[in-house]
């Protein structure tokens, strides 16, 4: 037993000794792709009232500059950023990729909720209740119905959600889908169909993966990961504002 551990140390570390210094192999990972000319999308972290409503977020596409037309979704209140925070600092212009703090012209501090999105004004995100997702069973003892009830976490939203109906279970070897099996376990991937309580604003993950991937928790655990295949029922994202 020692000398399998004292060859395992070995192999070990002569892996990291012949491999790039750490500070080396972060700076060769490929970069993550944003997008600064993509339609511009904030999901809304928190909101505050200072001289007027700032909202803060993580700017996940597209731009956002001082002065300019925002719609917030899904109420499609139309509103102005009067000023943008990059840390603590005020600045003309926000990128992609950057949290930052918006203060917003034309809308209340009370009509601004977390899971929110902010959005630009000619091609809007997606709204919706009802929704097919592929999940993956995590952690849970017993077994999932239709009827199952869970919470929903998705970008900044949380919402109360229920599996309506099992589509099929998919194989995670060979990817051999089974249709409507009657219930799903710990371990199993399957295609559901979901429905929140209330509208939310979401993306599948094809188009926009940060809209588009989820988590189902139960009783403070994390029951299933997810990411969205089809919106069921939605209004379309290039619909102007009211």
């Amino acid at each position: 037993t020692m000398s399998v551990v004292a060859d395992l140390r070995f192999a070990v570390s002569v892996f990291l000794l012949s491999g790039p210094a750490f500070l080396e192999y972060l700076d060769s990972l490929p970069s993550i792709f944003r997008s600064s000319s993509g339609p511009v999308r904030i999901p809304i972290v928190d909101r505050y009232k200072d001289m007027g409503t700032i909202i803060m977020g993580k700017l996940e596409s597209g731009a956002v500059s001082k002065g300019q037309s925002l719609v917030l979704m899904p109420n499609r209140s139309t509103v102005d950023a009067i000023a943008v925070f990059v840390e603590e600092n005020e600045r003309p212009t926000a990128q992609c990729g950057e949290n930052i703090r918006i203060k917003l012209k034309g809308v209340e501090e009370e009509d601004v909720s977390p899971g929110f999105v902010l959005c630009s004004p000619g091609l809007l995100c997606h709204t919706t209740r009802v929704f097919d997702a592929q999940v993956v069973v995590m952690e849970y003892k017993s077994i999932i119905c239709a009827g199952y009830g869970a919470v929903l976490h998705v970008h900044t939203a949380v919402e109360d959600v229920k599996i309506t109906n099992l589509i099929c279970t998919i194989d995670r070897k060979t990817g051999q889908k089974k249709p409507r099996p009657r219930f799903i376990k710990q371990d199993m991937s399957a295609i559901v169909r979901l429905e929140t309580s209330g509208i939310i604003c979401l993306e599948t993950f094809k188009e926009f993966p940060q809209l588009g991937r989820f988590t189902l928790r139960d009783e403070g655990k994390t029951v299933a990961v997810g990411k969205v295949l089809k919106l069921v029922s939605c209004e379309p994202s290039s619909a102007g504002a009211n």
